[in-house]
């Protein structure tokens, strides 16, 4: 997709009347002073539909952490505009962009951010206590999304768990709040090949059974599991293909 396009790049085959999940026009992100900006995103616009399974790829420094965290509402636009379903993220105030965060995005991140002290079943069960979830139903939606990861049974502390393990819960974790986005950072990152495979094929099985995923990595061999590529490079969308 050209640098100086502004129409969203739409999923192949989209139907007009399908709300995306996420909608960028023309979306530019830049810090620092006004006689020195650094431009981090630069005019990004990008449609992803339901179900779309979805990798941005690009070497570091290319914008595409920036790209995410504004997908993620962890941080707002300096002007274009951003539709997550169909709402436009920049009249959101910060308590609202919380609750989008916390119910409508299932976040997975290198580092895992699993508390050490409890059990992988209390983790998965955290999103739901914030929300004001009854605990009998928090443990029942926790153990369901631990077998949706294939941890079923699963119920030790993280320094129990080996990598991929970890990994597999904070997805679980993720997943429990039913969100509409699937949010993935370098989540192969801190993994061996071994379980990078096993953690693929969850995203797989994840995507087959209707979720939309979109994961942010430089590994080649994670974005060709993905059915869209979306590389960046110096805060522009180089290109958005079909592999």
């Amino acid at each position: 997709m050209s640098a100086a396009t502004t129409t969203p790049t739409p999923c192949p085959g989209h139907l007009d009347d399908v709300v995306p999940v996420i909608e960028l026009t023309d979306v530019q992100k830049i810090y620092g002073q006004l006689d020195a900006p650094v431009h981090a995103v630069r005019g990004v616009s990008l449609r992803v539909d339901p179900g779309e399974y979805l990798a941005i790829v690009g070497a570091s420094g290319s914008g595409k952490s920036t790209l995410m965290h504004i997908i993620g509402c962890l941080d707002v636009p300096t002007s274009g505009r951003y539709l997550f379903e169909g709402i436009d993220v920049g009249g959101l105030s910060q308590s609202q962009l919380s609750l989008v965060r916390n119910r409508k995005v299932g976040f997975v991140f290198q580092s895992f951010n699993l508390l050490p002290r409890v059990t992988a079943v209390h983790n998965v069960e955290l999103p739901l206590a914030y929300a004001g979830v009854n605990r009998s139903e928090r443990r029942r939606r926790a153990l369901a999304a631990l077998d949706l990861v294939g941890l079923s049974g699963t119920d030790r502390v993280p320094a129990n768990l080996s990598g991929g393990q970890r990994q597999r819960a904070a997805i679980a974790r993720a997943l429990v709040t039913s969100p509409s986005l699937l949010l993935a950072d370098e989540p192969t990152g801190n993994l061996d090949s071994q379980s990078t495979a096993e953690l693929l094929d969850v995203f797989d099985r994840l995507h087959a059974s209707g979720r939309t995923i979109v994961i942010v990595t430089h590994e080649d061999e994670v974005a060709a599991h993905t059915r869209r590529v979306v590389t960046v490079r110096d805060g522009r969308v180089l290109r958005d293909e079909v592999p």
